[in-house]
């Protein structure tokens, strides 16, 4: 009792529960020093125990299942140091005892991966590492028959797959050896399936997807010989189930062969071995049958079909072909019925106020920001735009029909479309009907103004659209004050309307402030990047102002948006030339030629080049081109004559010239130049006969009298004496008349003079030096047809030539024109220079705009055809 203490009344009875030993600390191992010595050494590792008796843990003593009992009181002496252990009662060994050289294994950890069976020296590695790492697995096989099916299975579909992908690349010829070598490698499979003795297990899905991507290839590369053998093989085999509906993929071979009735006997075999479930499908095949019907003219068999759609599952496009079929057989009230329907169709598209964002749920705002733009909403706003485009085209084509009169067919469709779900539509089909008026080619029509201008108190778009279409209309009628009141009015309705821009900076244009309009195209290329004619005015406007390096980049980039249009390579070219490059210009006239081959203009301009560059034959080759397309060209027949009297052939020169007689009979010229032809080429008496005729067309021409009084004393006729006498009355007039106006001249000049002493004190106002005007220039004006369709382009070709190209032209064609007859020299057969002094080179004077084919029209139908023809047309 001398050990046990009670304890205080003031020791707290619970105390040092929360204490422990630092040795039970297992978070501090990692830095305990000596155990992790122990760990990696065999520092703490003690000898294995061995017995030397069974039913011993311990040599000498007895060990049993359990420790012997402490004392109840916890001495001090530490009784654990003198437990005894009990022997078991049954004499088993106890747990981990050395029995027969092996230890009997700890059973109750043995789950865990623990073992006693460990020999002396073993580190504890329950999970195997310390055997290195596990062999590699073994390959298999490839030498087996299912092995190699396999392989050959994997490399078909890989086949098939590629090809795929290539014909979605756009790759066709490899999408097709692709198909075809996936057709070899599934024979071979085949094959290899027979030879192992598999026949049965042959798989069919893979064999049909073979067959069907290469006749889908074979469509694709527009071999359909192959693809119909491709798709008979499919069909023929009763292996495959649905096998059937290829016959709508061989009934539309069919039609692109333009092969009707067989293309019609295959969508009704397609349709009938199609089951009702598949209504969609069942719709489209009647679809393609009625577009066949129309093909083929049958317009009863194609209403039928039509109708019969528009009964059970109506749609936009079936809805216009039914009207179309109205309108071939002419059945006014089945048209109106047919339009009625076509405008009811449902979308199955949202409205668009769902995407206007709330202004107070910042959720709600983001979700719709993020789906304002994206796949679906794209396609709801394609679906719309070509629903409208149906309803716009088909009012305009049955408008005229309906009724007794066009403008009575036309309020009807706009009173039905008022009234039903495409209301925006009515004021786009009022700006048409004031524009077919236009199309009409009836400009003083005041029914077209009075309806563009009851838009004036519309809506923003529908003003601007309005406005832009008054201010094209008063522009082509020269009321250029009209055209810029209205395109002001246009521009305050919508600043963003590039058309309103462009036809503002049309009417400060024509007024010549080049530097204002030049910064109303700006905008407009601002506002839309893409508008060509904005382009194409600034490029006028620059070489208006000289500035010909800005106005070729501004060309240079609407080519490559219009890589096919002739007006932007002519001016191009015509600037290559202002800039003296010759040889830029004569690539782009060569780009130009491939694009209008006819052009008579452009052959000659490139035979003025190759000209000035000294090559005549090149030259000689494009004028005789440019003559054999457009005879009638004055300066064409000049220098090709000129060019046959260089070269001593006056013989093929009198010809040109006697053509240009016929152009211009009024000048005594081209008169004289074929009775040179004649002298010089030793026909004195055509020659005579020639100047006979002059004479007694122009008895008063110096020139003639002159060469008649030469020949006829040279072939000795009688003639010669009245001939001299009334050159010498006709000489002495042209005295007197020269005389008369070098008096008058002089008288002038004193007059002059006089003033000018009289008013030194005034100073003349400063003039204001213009651009020479060299040619016309047409800009671009632009009408606005439709509120949602971009502007038309106005045709127009500023031919640009510069003052001193056509000066030296004019040089080159006087210089080649020295070789005919001058009036102030004896006559001599073999002269160089033997016609009149009074020669005057018509080359020194502009040449007018060049002309393409499509040119050759009148400006009022250029304005009506190429303004606003483009946009009436039903498709």
């Amino acid at each position: 009792m001398e050990h046990v203490h009670l304890a205080a009344e003031e020791d707290d009875l619970y105390s040092g529960y929360n204490d422990y030993n630092p040795t039970f600390d297992s978070e501090e191992l990692d830095n305990d020093a000596g155990f992790q010595q122990a760990v990696r050494t065999s520092h703490g590792r003690r000898p294995p125990m061995t017995a030397k008796f069974p039913g011993t843990a311990i040599g000498g003593r007895a060990l049993g299942t359990s420790f012997g009992v402490e004392s109840s009181f916890g001495c001090e002496s530490r009784l654990l140091k003198s437990r005894m252990p009990m022997a078991s009662s049954m004499g088993r060994p106890m747990t981990g005892a050395v029995q027969d050289g092996a230890a009997r294994p700890m059973t109750a950890v043995r789950a865990a991966g623990y073992s006693s069976a460990m020999t002396r020296g073993s580190t504890f590695d329950p999970l195997g590492q310390s055997k290195g790492p596990a062999p590699p697995l073994e390959g298999k096989s490839e030498d087996t028959p299912d092995e190699k099916v396999k392989i050959l299975e994997k490399k078909v579909n890989d086949l098939i797959e590629e090809s795929c992908l290539a014909h979605g690349h756009g790759d066709l010829q490899l999408s097709l050896d692709r198909a075809k070598e996936a057709g070899r490698k599934e024979r071979a499979l085949v094959r290899q399936r027979e030879q192992s003795g598999n026949a049965d297990h042959i798989n069919l899905d893979l064999t049909y997807s073979v067959l069907f991507n290469l006749a889908t290839q074979y469509a694709n590369n527009d071999m359909y010989a192959e693809a119909l053998n491709t798709y008979q093989v499919i069909v023929k085999n009763k292996m495959f189930s649905n096998a059937g509906r290829l016959k709508v993929n061989m009934a539309n071979i069919h039609f692109k062969q333009k092969n009707y009735p067989k293309a019609i006997k295959l969508y009704r075999m397609a349709l009938d071995q199609i089951s009702n479930s598949h209504k969609e499908m069942r719709i489209k095949i009647m679809q393609n049958i009625g577009v066949v019907f129309i093909r083929m003219g049958q317009y009863s068999d194609a209403i039928t079909s039509f109708e019969h759609i528009m009964s059970e599952c109506p749609n936009i496009k079936t809805g216009f072909n039914l009207i179309l079929c109205y309108y071939a057989i002419g059945d006014r009230e089945r048209m109106k019925k047919a339009f009625q329907k076509l405008i009811c169709v449902p979308l199955g598209i949202d409205e668009e106020d769902k995407y206007i964002p709330p202004n107070d749920d910042t959720h709600a705002n983001l979700v719709i920001e993020a789906i304002k733009n994206d796949k679906l909403h794209q396609m709801e706003r394609e679906r719309k735009a070509l629903a409208e485009k149906f309803i716009m085209t088909s009012a305009k084509l049955i408008a005229p029909a309906i009724e007794a009169t066009f403008a009575a067919g036309f309020d009807w469709c706009v009173d039905m479309v008022k009234s039903s779900q495409y209301v925006e539509l009515a004021n786009d089909l009022e700006i048409n009907k004031a524009i077919t008026y236009l199309r009409q080619r009836d400009f003083n029509q005041l029914e077209a103004v009075e309806t563009l201008k009851t838009f004036e108190k519309k809506d923003s778009r529908v003003k601007s659209a309005a406005a832009t279409n008054l201010s094209f209309l008063y522009f082509l009628e020269k009321d250029y004050d009209q055209a810029d009141r209205y395109a002001d009015l246009a521009m305050t309705a919508d600043r963003y309307n590039p058309a309103a821009l462009i036809n503002k900076g049309n009417t400060v244009f024509v007024k010549k402030d080049y530097e204002k309009a030049a910064e109303f195209y700006k905008e407009a290329l601002r506002n839309d990047s893409s508008c060509t004619e904005a382009l194409y005015n600034l490029g006028l406007t620059y070489k208006r102002l000289g500035r010909l390096e800005e106005s070729l980049d501004c060309f240079l980039k609407l080519h490559a948006i219009l890589r096919n249009s002739s007006q932007v390579m002519w001016q191009l070219a015509n600037l290559f030339e202002m800039l003296e490059d010759p040889h830029q210009a004569i690539e782009w006239l060569m780009q130009l030629i491939t694009v209008t081959p006819t052009d008579p203009q452009v052959l000659a301009k490139l035979g003025e080049l190759y000209d000035s560059e000294g090559d005549k034959s090149q030259a000689f080759q494009y004028y005789q081109e440019s003559f054999r397309y457009f005879p009638s060209n004055i300066d064409v027949i000049e220098w090709l004559g000129a060019y046959y009297i260089d070269t001593q052939f006056c013989e093929k020169a009198i010809q040109y010239f006697e053509r240009a007689t016929l152009i211009q009979p009024t000048q005594v010229k081209w008169q004289l130049m074929v009775a040179s032809c004649y002298r010089r080429s030793g026909n004195y008496q055509k020659a005579l006969e020639t100047y006979k005729d002059i004479h007694r067309k122009f008895p008063e021409n110096v020139e003639c009298l002159r060469f008649l009084v030469r020949l006829c004393t040279d072939m000795g006729m009688k003639e010669v004496q009245d001939y001299a006498t009334k050159l010498k009355k006709v000489e002495k007039m042209k005295e007197i008349r020269e005389q008369r106006v070098k008096s008058a001249r002089e008288g002038s000049a004193r007059g002059t003079r006089r003033e000018g002493s009289a008013s030194s004190v005034c100073t003349p106002d400063p003039v204001r030096h213009l651009p020479k005007k060299d040619s016309e220039v047409d800009i671009k004006a632009v009408s606005h047809p439709e509120p949602k369709h971009s502007p038309l382009l106005a045709q127009g070709r500023d031919s640009g030539h510069s003052s001193h190209g056509t000066s030296a032209k004019g040089e080159r064609l006087s210089a080649k024109m020295r070789a005919l007859p001058g009036s102030n020299e004896p006559y001599e057969a073999s002269s160089q220079r033997d016609i009149d002094a009074s020669y005057v080179d018509p080359l020194g004077a502009p040449m007018e705009r060049p002309k393409t084919a499509a040119k050759k029209r009148n400006e009022e139908d250029e304005f009506a055809d190429e303004e606003l023809g483009d946009d009436l047309l039903p498709e």
